[in-house]
């Protein structure tokens, strides 16, 4: 398992969606491209709405990886006690459905995603996806 911290801003964005990346390269997590790309897609969406609806209460963010034998877990933890819901889908809106993504991702790959509070009064989002490793 591996954590660390970023600031609460914009640009926290694509810096753990690259060291996320690298991560699990470096590490040689056995996931298909697919799966990494949605992955990474959640990695996005969480951060970001953590740094847009958090960073007032939370000027650093924490994010956690983990992997098993057989699934990688992503959690994304602030110090806002908001729990966010799942928006449906509003094609007149624009935005505002990023925990919705990250719920269809998780599970049309079979996987789970859920929120929890902290000790200290915020909260995780995680969502765990399972590696499906073939036989070469």
């Amino acid at each position: 398992m591996w954590r660390f911290t970023a600031p609460a801003l914009d640009s926290s964005v694509p810096q753990v969606r690259r060291g996320v990346r690298a991560l699990i390269a470096d590490q040689r997590v056995p996931i298909d491209e697919d799966l990494l790309y949605g992955l990474l897609v959640i990695v996005s969406e969480l951060v970001t709405n953590a740094v847009k609806h958090a960073a007032v209460l939370s000027p650093e963010i924490t994010v956690e990886v983990a992997v098993g034998a057989d699934w990688i877990r992503i959690a994304v933890e602030d110090n806002h006690p908001y729990r966010p819901r799942a928006l449906e889908a509003d094609h007149g809106q624009t935005g505002g459905r990023g925990l919705l993504l990250v719920k269809t991702i998780t599970a049309e790959a079979g996987g789970q995603c859920d929120i929890a509070q902290t000790e200290t009064g915020g909260k995780v989002i995680w969502a765990a996806l399972p590696l499906w490793i073939t036989a070469l």
